[in-house]
């Protein structure tokens, strides 16, 4: 029996190419690429799965032309306004993760009024990584960190420090990635929830991200079921 994992994460790369494959502008991998996400979320929800990340915008894609990131920003307001109703209706809950304050403020109201609606739903709890880095993520929770122990007014013990440092990272409260998924060939992880995949399964597909789809989906899962994870340990056979 395949294993589902509780948290997938996913780098949902290869629009660009496959517009550039077909002759189209890079707007319109984007788009499909938006298609690509409803398909993805509905997929987990439908195979068991708890969780699931996907890295929507980074800290860096604002460095894109401004033509680009202005239809990404459209595509975000468009995913926002037409889809939290209906993930409200299946139960799925929305949070977001990275630093909103660059976003226009129609898009923070958005994401506020997704999160706050669908905050109390029980089913898949999407997390869509927007404005996102993950050394940006490790140095704003080593200054909360610093901070939290100045408040106390003590040095805080290494162990310490290991106890609480995820408390302070976007991901609190979010269980770390069983899987992380990156789609179009492309095998690195792009400054992606680096603390938090530590111990995470990788899986490198050729697939396009507009071509990604359920069955897409299940491989993958299929191929982390075949791993054996131990943590920096040895299983031991049992007599």
């Amino acid at each position: 029996m395949t294993t589902t994992p509780k948290h997938i994460a996913i780098i949902m790369d290869g629009n660009g190419r496959w517009a550039n494959a077909r002759g189209l502008p890079r707007t319109a991998g984007h788009q499909r690429g938006s298609e690509a996400v409803k398909r993805t979320v509905k997929a987990a929800g439908e195979l068991g799965v708890k969780y699931l990340t996907l890295f929507g915008f980074s800290s860096e894609n604002w460095s894109r032309p401004e033509s680009e990131v202005k239809e990404l920003m459209r595509l975000l307001r468009a995913y926002l306004r037409s889809e939290t109703a209906d993930l409200h209706k299946n139960n799925i809950r929305l949070r977001v993760i990275g630093d909103r304050r660059a976003f226009d403020c129609d898009i923070i109201e958005l994401i506020d009024n997704a999160e706050n609606l669908t905050a109390d739903n029980t089913g898949v709890t999407l997390v869509m990584a927007l404005n996102y880095g993950g050394r940006q993520d490790l140095v704003h929770a080593a200054s909360l960190l610093a901070d939290y122990a100045h408040r106390e007014k003590r040095k805080l013990s290494e162990e310490e420090v290991s106890a609480l440092f995820p408390q302070f990272l976007m991901t609190a409260g979010i269980p770390d990635p069983d899987l992380m998924i990156r789609t179009s060939g492309e095998q690195r992880i792009s400054n992606f929830l680096l603390w938090p995949c530590a111990y995470t399964e990788f899986v490198f597909t050729e697939t396009l991200w507009p071509d990604f789809d359920k069955a897409e989906l299940e491989k993958a899962i299929g191929e982390f079921a075949r791993r054996d994870r131990r943590y920096g340990g040895v299983k031991t056979s049992k007599s």
